[in-house]
């Protein structure tokens, strides 16, 4: 009544009252892949890309690259898929390399899709956007952990080279780490599907599409790339052709 009569001034709404979100009952259906830019080594920042299961925290990849992005991505959603087989749903940060977002800091656009985006449509894996940092408060805690231990362990190994620093992530420190801090999923079994396609590098990978010149010829990325000739078809002039980039730089 005071309020309605201007006498008490309304104070400020609260936000939502938020629920603890249970882990999911099965490995597989859903994966985190988050990084974290830290002095993993004394005085010099790498980037920790970090891909794990929701049911139990176990890390599927873990490895250093420079600057996280698109082809790290790439590499964390297909050492998964190697190891383990097709996954359901896909949860991650609003990074520019994972989803459009006309607004900063609003709703992310699922009609024009990232490279990744693309990537994962096309294995019919189901992104999730993460709209707070209480959202990925299992990949903020998991970063914490490592955080704590992980730059001991490289002290304590000698290593200050990031090649020689993912050769003791992989052989070492993610094993171990997996014994220490996996947990046992609600439910017994696993949601990955056989990975039946073998043809990753033409999923995992940049696609671009060019109209032929009179040539035969495109123009990508400052490069002119001619189209041999081939039987069964005259020319690919005016043709729509999609230019595929791959990770070691190489183009088809």
């Amino acid at each position: 009544q005071l309020q309605g009569k201007g006498l008490v001034k309304a104070g400020k709404r609260r936000g939502a009252h938020r629920t603890r979100r249970e882990r999911k009952p099965l490995p597989g259906m859903m994966i985190h892949q988050d990084a974290s830019t830290h002095d993993w080594v004394p005085q010099v920042k790498w980037d920790l890309v970090a891909t794990m299961d929701d049911a139990t925290g176990g890390l599927y990849s873990l490895f250093f690259t420079e600057e996280e992005g698109t082809w790290s991505s790439f590499r964390g959603v297909r050492e998964t898929l190697e190891s383990k087989g097709l996954f359901s749903s896909f949860y991650s940060d609003r990074g520019s390399h994972y989803w459009t977002t006309p607004k900063e800091g609003g709703k992310v656009d699922k009609d024009h899709l990232t490279q990744f985006g693309r990537a994962m449509q096309q294995l019919g894996i189901q992104m999730i956007p993460s709209y707070s940092p209480q959202a990925r408060g299992r990949s903020e805690r998991m970063f914490g952990t490592l955080q704590g231990r992980l730059p001991q362990e490289l002290v304590l190994a000698g290593i200050t080279d990031m090649a020689q620093a993912n050769t003791f992530l992989a052989d070492h420190f993610l094993p171990d780490f997996n014994r220490r801090f996996q947990v046992e999923a609600a439910e017994r079994g696993d949601a990955f599907v056989p990975l039946l396609n073998t043809g990753l590098d033409d999923i995992l990978c940049l696609k671009t599409d060019r109209t032929v010149r009179q040539d035969n010829c495109v123009n990508y990325q400052g490069k002119v790339l001619q189209i041999p000739k081939q039987c069964g078809r005259c020319h690919y002039v005016k043709a729509s052709v999609t230019v595929h980039e791959y990770a070691d730089g190489g183009l088809s």
